[in-house]
């Protein structure tokens, strides 16, 4: 039976499942999500599944995106960690109205400090940064 993790715990899943799914190239999250399941990797949380299964469903929008915003780099040159952290803050940004633009900022940094080397915070922090002053521009 699934549980209902705490905000942070299901998000750092959520991360999880975008950064094991990165090494599983034609696999879908639903695999993924089966596999960590079956495997004991995570505790299954319905909100963390449907959060991957979110940004796996806008996978290209969201990265059309992050790529519009990385300004001098090219998303196939991000980390596997950086571009899982900014899948998951993007997809909160676009898709989860119960989620404040602020918090999957900050969520993601700190995530970053814990998975990213010394620089990745700062690499999110700026790209979404970037990304949530475009939207506010854009009326968004």
């Amino acid at each position: 039976m699934a549980k209902t993790l705490p905000r942070r715990a299901a998000r750092e899943q959520s991360f999880a499942l975008l950064f094991a799914l990165s090494f599983q190239p034609g696999a879908r999250m639903e695999e993924v999500i089966a596999w960590a399941a079956d495997g004991g990797a995570l505790e299954q949380d319905k909100r963390a599944a449907q959060t991957a299964l979110l940004a796996e469903a806008h996978l290209e929008e969201i990265d059309a995106l992050i790529e519009k915003n990385l300004h001098g780099w090219r998303i196939s040159r991000i980390s596997r960690v950086a571009l899982a952290l900014l899948r998951l803050a993007v997809c909160e940004m676009l898709f989860v109205e119960a989620v404040p633009v602020g918090a999957s900022i900050n969520e993601a940094v700190e995530l970053a400090k814990l998975y990213g080397d010394a620089e990745v915070p700062r690499f999110i922090n700026g790209v979404l940064g970037s990304i949530a002053r475009e939207r506010t521009e854009q009326g968004g």
